[in-house]
C-alpha cells in the first residue's frame, strides 16, 4: 500500500483534497488495467502543470537575468523546463516510488520511465496548484527545479544545443546529427512531439516538446549529455 502522507511530508505540502495528490501519480496504464478505479490518469493534470511551471519558470528567469535577450531567455527556460532534468529531480524527490503503472510499465526501467517521471512531475505541479494556489506552487518548483539554474548558466547548456552537437558530432565521431520525429501526440492546439537525433544509423538520444524544433533541441541537449560532450 503507497502511503502518499509520507511523501507530503518529504515535499513539505499537506494536501486538503489527498485524490488530487494520487491523481497525479496515476499513468493511464495503471488505469487500463485497473477500470473501476474511482481515478482518472494525470494527463489532465499533467496539461495544466506544464503551462504553470512554465509560467513560474519564465517569471524566475525574467526576473534573475534583466540583461538577456528574449531568444536567451527562451534557450535558458528550454534547457531547465527540459524531460531529463525534470525526471532526475523527481527521481532525487522520490517519486519513483509512489507511481501507479500497469505491471508491464513498471517493469520498465528505461528511457520510457524517464519520461513518465517528468510527465508525473509536471502532474504534480498542476495538482499543488489546484489544492494550494500559486504561490505554494511556486515555493515548491523553487526548492526543487530552480536551483539547477546555476548549474545550467555556469555550464552554458543553455547554448544553441543543436549547434553545438553537431560541432561535436564532426569532431569525434565525424558525423551529422540527423532528427526524425518518433511521434507525435495532442491535438492542432497543443501538439507534442518525441524526435530522435541519429549519429549515421545510430539512434543517440531523444527529447520532447511542443514543436519540432523544441524537441529538437531536446534531443541535442540529451545527445550531448549521453556522449559526456559539454563543457
Amino acid at each position: 500500500m503507497i502511503k502518499f502522507s509520507d511523501f507530503e511530508k518529504k515535499i513539505k505540502v499537506i494536501f486538503n483534497d489527498k485524490n488530487l495528490l494520487k491523481q497525479a501519480f496515476i499513468h493511464r496504464s495503471y488505469i487500463n488495467e485497473n477500470p473501476l478505479s474511482s481515478l482518472a490518469h494525470n494527463e489532465r493534470l499533467e496539461f495544466l502543470g506544464d503551462a504553470v511551471l512554465e509560467l513560474i519558470v519564465t517569471d524566475f528567469l525574467y526576473k534573475k537575468y534583466p540583461q538577456h535577450t528574449e531568444g536567451e531567455l527562451t534557450a535558458l527556460r528550454s534547457a531547465l523546463v527540459n524531460a531529463i532534468i525534470i525526471s532526475e529531480i523527481a527521481s532525487a524527490a522520490g517519486m519513483n516510488d509512489y507511481l501507479l503503472l500497469s505491471k508491464g510499465e513498471a517493469k520498465d526501467n528505461g528511457k520510457a520511465r524517464q519520461y513518465i517521471l517528468a510527465n508525473t512531475y509536471e502532474a504534480l505541479v498542476g495538482a499543488i496548484y489546484l489544492d494550494q494556489g500559486y504561490g505554494t506552487t511556486e515555493r515548491f518548483v523553487a526548492q526543487t527545479l530552480l536551483p539547477e539554474t546555476e548549474e545550467i548558466v555556469n555550464k552554458k547548456l543553455w547554448r544553441d544545443a543543436k549547434s553545438l552537437v553537431q560541432e561535436k558530432a564532426q569532431e569525434f565521431v565525424s558525423a551529422t546529427p540527423a532528427y526524425k520525429v518518433l511521434s507525435e501526440s495532442g491535438p492542432d492546439h497543443d501538439k507534442h512531439f518525441t524526435v530522435g537525433i541519429y549519429f549515421k544509423a545510430d539512434l543517440v538520444a531523444e527529447g520532447k516538446g511542443k514543436s519540432k524544433q523544441e524537441a529538437e533541441q531536446s534531443a541535442a541537449l540529451a545527445a550531448l549529455k549521453a556522449k559526456n560532450w559539454l563543457d
